[in-house]
């Protein structure tokens, strides 16, 4: 586990995070004295290729269960495990066991000092296999790897997780001296000859040679006996290759957000995944791999793969040339590729996975093996940037001239309405209709929209609720322009402190709009109700003002606020209701947050305006978006979403908007 430098222990960290979130777990990252292996429904170990596995592999042996072999090979860990403790016959036994007579002759050469260890001849897998109970792969090619070496018993491919972070890109470009246009290319992890770096830099001193400005980093350890710098000087290349050494993670992820190309090269492999390329893909990097081993598995649409043959180092170069002279089809390639990670990739799926199949094992049960969706290129689309599609418009249910109708009571009720009639309208027509079996609750009910949702939803049971005394019921009636009557209950209490009076799953869909921004202190105790009152597969559909809208952007830069409503509220005189001020304002990627730790599945995610009014004033901040390379989608004034409940709440004080939260 971390601080240790190793990508499984990143691996680890952040799958035992996932995992703990559905079952329990306990993480031995050490030797334990002592490990009583039948207190737990499943014994799971994370084995690697080098030493800080070596008390991992050792249990292994003693007691067995579940394997995740990282990779098809793991000579280095047995070389330390016995070489370096100065086991030579230890070391000479594990190769006559793996791969027999020749393997142990020639271990009796190592041990003679006339050779070196057979690292890509002998893998060493039989020993661990041997006592495995089942196996966890990441690819097809280190299963077909563990079933050569002679294991029979269960196995799941499940997919290497995958970290989507928040982008750094324009900050760390900063910090290494760069403006937003110049194209950068960038090399992760220890730099070693496997990793291509030769290849990688001659394809890049073409590239210099039309395109003058480009730029690479190297960052990762250098290998001791590998010598990168003298190469790059050697190539003529000190003026646009530069070399970071080792950095921490959180350091690590923020250059790579920084590049605008990511090259993550091996040859030869034993299978092994790539926790830098799973970083990259889930930061949106156009990306550039070996089209060999695990690397050729991954969908052909979501990133480059080139030969590892003759024509290796020309195919680099036209990659780089095509991607560096296209920087729109880099950002759409990495688009997709964020987008496919997300849904396949993601620690909930991977943690539900391992989940599945240790219960599997358990049991003596077969372990179906899930399908990975096909990625094509017909899915581009820079709105993946959220981990959703642009949303097809919502067909229309409700037409202004309905909501007007029912608003035509009285002249305060008419403004309103036509004030917000842009915001009423879409609100209806992305909810999701109803039978005369369903039951559907308005929160904030004002009795603008709430008729529609009987006359033109369809939903046979409304209800409303709004702040008050709990308890307290109001029995509401209006009538429309027509003459035509509609009447419902709203129920009074806090929706931040209160239980609400309904019982569990008793509503087909809930509307919360145009009241998330007025609650001041625990709005995830709405979020947990409103899921409890759902059924299951039920809709919430939320709309709130966009704090990150173009016009928030233009208002911070020219200087003012960029709250759509962050004015206190004058004093009311006696007797006078007075209006809920903003409390806190939200983005469409916190919406989607809040949607996710509240246990629904986000089905849309769009923004649009509140008024329809051309907004001239905002096209120079559309121009340096673009100049900038930001994302320009999801930046009308309001945020309107859809979530489906898909289980319980998730996170009640989640980090991103508690403080002190998990």
């Amino acid at each position: 586990m971390p601080p240790a430098k190793s990508g499984i222990a990143d691996y680890s960290e952040a799958l035992a995070g996932a995992m703990r979130l559905q079952a329990a777990v306990e993480v031995f990252a050490s030797k334990p004295a002592r490990f009583d292996a039948p207190a737990y429904d499943a014994v799971i170990y994370q084995i690697g290729n080098n030493g800080h596995h070596d008390f991992v592999y050792e249990e292994a042996l003693r007691t067995p269960g579940i394997t995740v072999m990282h990779e098809a090979n793991l000579h280095h860990l047995i070389t330390d495990l016995t070489i370096r403790r100065q086991d030579w016959d230890g070391y000479v036994e594990a190769c006559a066991f793996d791969g027999g007579g020749a393997a142990r002759a020639f271990a009796e050469r190592v041990r003679a000092l006339e050779v070196g260890p057979d690292y890509e001849g002998v893998p060493m897998l039989r020993r661990v296999l041997e006592r495995s109970r089942a196996v966890i792969v990441h690819s097809g090619a280190v299963e077909a790897d563990v079933r050569r070496a002679g294991f029979d018993g269960p196995v799941a491919r499940i997919p290497h997780g995958a970290w989507l972070p928040e982008g750094v890109h324009l900050g760390y470009r900063d910090k290494l001296g760069l403006d937003e246009q110049t194209p950068l290319v960038g090399v992760f992890g220890f730099l070693k000859p496997y990793k291509r770096i030769a290849e990688s830099l001659r394809a890049m001193r073409r590239l210099v040679r039309v395109r003058p400005d480009v730029k690479m980093i190297l960052c990762g350890e250098p290998h001791p006996d590998f010598p990168v710098a003298s190469m790059i000087r050697g190539l003529g290349l000190e003026e646009n290759v530069r070399m970071l050494g080792f950095v921490e993670i959180e350091e690590f992820a923020g250059y790579i957000s920084a590049c605008d190309i990511i090259l993550n090269l091996r040859f030869p492999t034993v299978g092994e995944s790539s926790g830098t390329l799973l970083r990259s893909l889930g930061l949106g990097k156009a990306v550039v791999v070996s089209d060999v081993g695990s690397f050729a598995e991954f969908p052909d649409a979501i990133c480059l793969k080139t030969p590892v043959d003759a024509r290796e180092e020309d195919t680099l170069y036209e990659y780089l040339n095509l991607l560096v002279s296209r920087p729109g089809l880099a950002r759409e390639m990495g688009a997709r590729a964020r987008r496919w990670v997300a849904e396949e990739c993601n620690w909930e799926r991977v943690a539900g996975m391992y989940l599945d199949f240790a219960r599997a094992v358990r049991d003596g049960e077969t372990w179906m093996q899930p399908v990975t969706a096909p990625v094509t290129v017909a899915e581009a689309t820079i709105e993946a940037e959220l981990d959703l599609s642009a949303p097809p418009e919502a067909p229309k249910q409700v037409e202004p001239e309905f909501i007007l109708g029912w608003a035509a009571r009285d002249a305060e009720s008419t403004a309103y309405a036509e004030t917000h009639i842009t915001r009423l309208e879409r609100t209806l027509n992305i909810t999701p209709p109803g039978t005369a079996a369903d039951s559907v609750l308005e929160m904030g009910a004002y009795m603008q929209i709430t008729p529609a949702l009987r006359g033109r939803l369809g939903y046979g049971h409304v209800r409303g609720c709004y702040y008050g005394p709990a308890g307290q019921v109001d029995h509401r009636e209006v009538r429309s322009a027509a003459g035509e009557i509609f009447a419902c209950d709203v129920d009074l209490f806090d929706a931040e402190k209160d239980r609400f009076p309904y019982e569990d799953g008793s509503f087909a869909t809930v509307l919360c709009c145009e009241l998330l921004e007025h609650l001041p202190t625990d709005p995830m105790h709405m979020m947990a109700e409103l899921n409890r009152i759902l059924r299951d597969g039920g809709h919430l559909v939320l709309t709130t003002p966009n704090v990150a809208s173009l016009r928030a952007v233009r208002a911070i830069l020219e200087g003012y606020h960029p709250g759509f409503f962050p004015a206190y509220i004058k004093p009311a005189r006696p007797g006078e209701e007075v209006e809920a001020r903003h409390a806190r304002e939200y983005t469409p990627r916190e919406i989607h947050f809040l949607m996710t730790d509240g246990g629904f599945e986000v089905e849309r995610l769009e923004t649009g305006e509140f008024l329809d009014k051309p907004r001239p004033e905002d096209r120079w901040v559309l121009r340096m978006f673009n100049q900038y390379q930001l994302p320009k989608h999801l930046r009308g004034d309001g945020i309107y979403a859809v979530g489906r409940k898909t289980g319980p709440l998730k996170k009640r004080y989640p980090a991103w908007l508690y403080e002190g939260g998990e």
